[in-house]
């Protein structure tokens, strides 16, 4: 397992001698490594299990080029919302805009959108038509199948149609993460992944 902090820049990915990673991971929160953040884990996993990672923290979903630092990944594109839903992190049960977002430096709002693990794999389709998208984390896991929205005060999708997703990791992903990558590696198409546990 490389030394440092994942690659967040193409001349950091390339330092490490790296052209294409295996997997870009988009996530909603700020870059941290360490074990209480999702995100890291699964990255540290996935390294150790021999896959480049590279990380687009927060990007604007404002703009189709955020999501292209890395350009396209080998094997897929991962995608979570963060360490909470993005709508709880932004709202309060009354429906009042919150103040502070606690995952973000300075605890600046505004750095992510709502629903985001639906805009940044909406994003990532646009731009790239035929690379898997694996969404995961507890936006992911608590929206896999049709739900009652509080927020809207409706009834919606499974997350995975919304988003544009090929796959859901849902719950703790450690396991089926790499059980995903070893079956992406070995030419197995997304939608043939049927018999992961925990997707």
């Amino acid at each position: 397992m490389a030394k440092g902090f994942l690659p967040v820049t193409r001349e950091e990915m390339e330092e490490r001698g790296i052209d294409r990673p295996d997997f870009v991971y988009v996530i909603g929160d700020a870059y941290v490594d360490h074990p209480s953040f999702g995100h890291a884990i699964i990255s540290r996993v996935l390294e150790a299990h021999g896959y480049s990672v590279g990380i687009i923290s927060q990007p604007d979903w404002k703009d189709d080029g955020s999501i292209n630092v890395f350009g396209k990944p080998k094997l897929a594109f991962l995608v979570s919302a963060g360490n909470m839903d993005s709508m709880v992190n932004h709202y309060y049960v009354s429906g009042k805009k919150r103040q502070e977002d606690a995952y973000t430096p300075g605890g600046k709002m505004g750095k992510r959108p709502d629903h985001a693990a639906v805009v940044y794999g909406n994003l990532i389709r646009r731009t790239y038509r035929d690379v898997p998208i694996i969404i995961g984390g507890i936006e992911a896991s608590l929206r896999r199948m049709a739900h009652y929205d509080y927020w809207s005060d409706s009834f919606r999708r499974s997350i995975l149609l919304d988003s544009q997703a090929d796959l859901i990791s849902y719950g703790m992903g450690e396991k089926s993460i790499v059980e995903i990558a070893d079956a992406l590696a070995s030419g197995l198409a997304v939608k043939d992944i049927t018999f992961v546990a925990g997707t």
